[in-house]
């Protein structure tokens, strides 16, 4: 058993099925879509809520084995979500912000990310920083909350 080829999948938590997007990543590496699709729905049925984005990093191997690590869902999709909007503007423009987060919530979400295995070594201010630049591309503004 050795190992062939690596490949990242964005899969619905808890609501992967064997189709077009699974297959063609899947299918020219010999792994069985419904045995995947099997497995990867009981790892992550109790990580997150059911259809979140999840980014997906498979291993396949040569007797057509395979492992495979869920990671957390994108940052855009954890900014939105905070915001409470559903897509970002076609051209993000800071003077006419789509949505607003808090620093808490960036904290949040930096902690999410932190918990991802390629993250763990990074300063939670770093992280935070890049969360606050991805927030600013899908035009939502960091503000403290007013009362």
């Amino acid at each position: 058993m050795s190992f062939v080829r690596a490949v990242r999948l964005r899969v619905p938590a808890a609501a992967a099925k064997p189709g077009p997007a699974i297959g063609q990543a899947l299918g020219p590496l010999g792994v069985n879509m419904a045995q995947f699709c099997k497995d990867f729905n009981e790892k992550s049925e109790g990580l997150y809520e059911r259809d979140t984005p999840l980014r997906v990093e498979l291993r396949a191997m040569s007797d057509r084995s395979y492992e495979f690590d869920i990671r957390s869902p994108p940052t855009a999709w954890l900014v939105k979500r905070a915001a409470g909007i559903d897509k970002g503007p076609n051209s993000p423009s800071p003077s006419t912000p789509s949505g607003f987060i808090t620093p808490e919530q960036v904290f949040e979400i930096a902690l999410i990310k932190q918990a991802d295995g390629n993250r763990w070594h990074l300063p939670l201010e770093g992280i935070a920083r890049s969360v606050i630049g991805t927030a600013r591309s899908v035009g939502v503004q960091v503000q403290e909350a007013e009362e």
